[in-house]
Parts: structure tokens; C-alpha cells; sequence
């Protein structure tokens, strides 16, 4: 059974699993799936009781969530999108045009969550200053019902912009990358969002480090290589091989989902694919207990001070 939760103070109930539809996959697009097989996708989804969508305008996404949306009662489903600008060619009226152009594409008379997408630290003054205002005013027409913003996490690994944008206005819903070899927002940004009750996402719970076994050696190799860990941790074959024989993990993708599921501060947790048997799979270990307190505690330890693993953008392994 699907869980639900508060998404900050939004005033939102939300899926703790959400449906991302970018990424690798776009919903089937990346594979060359027909729009009906993406419409599928959703809907299996939906069926499963998530109501929280995640699109953007640079997925191509858009059009598929708003046919699969047309299914169902439009004030049970939550559906955020999101558009790339850049200072110096984009100002106020651009904000407003790609506010409509999403409306237009999905279908839709309002946006739950509006977020500008991928900001670096160095745009974000901009985007505050200069783009926010603009947002916030199509917030009070009732075309977004909240404002989000996103991090460009390859670029921004210590996450210095969401750092600043979880301590001021007006930011309602922020996305960030979190994971087992990710640990960097248990400090860095969920206190914050914890204590000004802003809504989180979370993207990079599981990458390719950790549904690649020969990609997974590698990069623990490389870590090793580096300093960064211990030579010891290669000893007994694959390094997160204890989530499946002490941690009783499913795979090491269903402990993934799970660890970033029940930290605190935690949300959403955003899950995309192509094909509708993993949309299943993915829920189920989503709505699967906590890994073990001792499991957990291993993690923090072995895995804490990394910053920056398992950000690898969207894309085939070249390893």
C-alpha cells in the first residue's frame, strides 16, 4: 500500500515514491518506446498509487504526463515540472512564457510545483533576484501553486546554491541529489528544509554505481586510487555486498531506494523507467522497511565524508 506524506508546508500530500521522467530512461523515449508505451508507463505508476509526477521541459516529457494525467482526477495528482534559463538571454517575461508553454504542453490549467531547473551556484542570484519574482507573481494568478528550484548536482557536489536557497525565499520545494555513497544533505541541506518546512526530492538514489556491478568495482577502485577510501574496503569482492548478506537488502538497488526513503527529512523519492514491470519493483522497495539501525550506522561511517559518488549524468556506462 502506498504511503503518503506532507511535502514540506505545502500543503500537498504526496506519494513517498515519486515518478521521475527524465533521466536514462524519459519514460521509454530513450529506448525509442512509442508515446502510448510512455503513457503506460504513468499510468502503471498512477495505478500503483503514486500521485507524484516529475517532468521538464528539456525531458520531452511533458505531453506523455499530460495524456496519461487525463485519466484520472486532476486534484489527486501531483505534478511538478521545470525549465532551464540562463542570465544574460533570459529575464521576468521569459519566466512567464515558459510557464505557459509548460501549461500548454501537459494540458493542464495549473502547475502543482513550478522549479527552475539545474541552477549553478553562480546563477542563483539571478534566478533569486531577477527570475523569482516573476514566478511568485504567476503563483498568485493560480498558475503554479508553488515554487521549486533544483541543483545541478555534477556540477554543484558540495551544493553550495541549495545551501543559500534553503535559508531564504521563496522557495517552497527544493530537488537534490542523495544516496547511500551521497551522504552530503544529511548535513548540508536537510536541517534547513527540516526546520523551514520546505518539500524535498530526491534525485540520484540509484545510478549506475549501484545497478552496475563491473561500473561499481571501478569506481571503488578509483576511490581507493584516490585516498578517499581504504584499500581494505575491495577485500571481500564488491564493497556494498554487506547490504545484501548482513543487510538482508533485496539488491543492492532495493537497499539504495530504502536508505534514501527513511532518512530524515526525506520526502519524495524519485524512481524513473521505461518499462512498466520495474515501475513495480521500484515501488516495492520504496515502501519496504529500513534497513538495520547497525546497517545504517555502517554506511554513515564507511561512506560520509564522500562527496560527489554516483553523480554520473544521464547517459550509457563508458566503463
Amino acid at each position: 500500500m502506498m504511503e503518503y506524506r506532507p511535502l514540506g508546508n505545502t500543503g500537498l500530500e504526496v506519494s513517498v515514491a515519486g515518478l521521475g521522467c527524465g533521466g536514462n530512461s524519459r519514460l521509454g523515449l530513450g529506448r525509442g518506446a512509442s508515446f502510448d508505451e510512455c503513457v503506460a508507463v504513468v499510468r502503471t505508476a498512477v495505478d500503483l498509487g503514486v500521485n507524484f509526477l516529475d517532468t521538464g521541459e528539456a525531458y520531452g516529457t511533458e505531453e506523455i504526463v499530460g495524456a496519461a494525467a487525463r485519466s484520472y482526477d486532476r486534484d489527486k495528482l501531483v505534478i511538478s515540472t521545470k525549465a532551464i534559463f540562463r542570465p544574460g538571454s533570459d529575464t521576468a517575461e521569459t519566466v512567464t512564457r515558459r510557464v505557459e508553454g509548460a501549461l500548454k504542453r501537459l494540458g493542464l490549467d495549473y502547475l502543482d510545483v513550478f522549479h527552475f531547473h539545474a541552477v549553478n551556484p553562480m546563477a542563483y542570484d539571478f534566478h533569486r533576484d531577477s527570475l523569482a519574482p516573476a514566478l511568485v507573481k504567476l503563483k498568485e494568478q493560480g498558475k503554479v501553486r508553488h515554487v521549486g528550484i533544483t541543483e545541478t548536482s555534477p556540477n554543484d557536489p558540495e551544493q553550495k546554491m541549495l545551501s543559500r536557497a534553503t535559508r531564504e525565499a521563496p522557495w517552497e520545494v527544493v530537488m537534490l541529489a542523495y544516496s547511500l555513497m551521497n551522504q552530503g544533505a544529511r548535513h548540508r541541506v536537510f536541517p534547513a528544509t527540516q526546520q523551514r518546512g520546505i518539500g524535498t526530492l530526491l534525485m540520484f538514489v540509484v545510478r549506475n554505481l549501484f545497478s552496475n556491478a563491473a561500473y561499481r568495482r571501478d569506481t571503488f577502485a578509483d576511490l581507493v586510487e584516490q585516498g578517499h577510501l581504504d584499500r581494505s574496503i575491495l577485500a571481500d569482492g564488491d564493497p556494498l555486498g554487506f547490504l545484501l548478506a548482513e543487510g538482508g537488502a533485496e539488491s543492492i538497488t532495493d537497499a539504495a531506494y530504502r536508505y534514501a526513503r527513511h532518512e530524515k527529512g526525506a520526502d519524495v523519492i524519485l524512481f524513473g523507467t521505461g518499462n512498466r514491470d520495474h515501475v513495480a519493483d521500484n515501488v516495492a522497495s520504496i515502501l519496504r522497511p529500513p534497513l538495520a539501525p547497525p546497517i545504517i550506522e555502517r554506511l554513515h561511517a564507511s561512506f560520509g565524508h564522500l562527496t560527489g559518488v554516483g553523480l554520473d549524468r544521464p547517459g550509457p556506462v563508458k566503463k
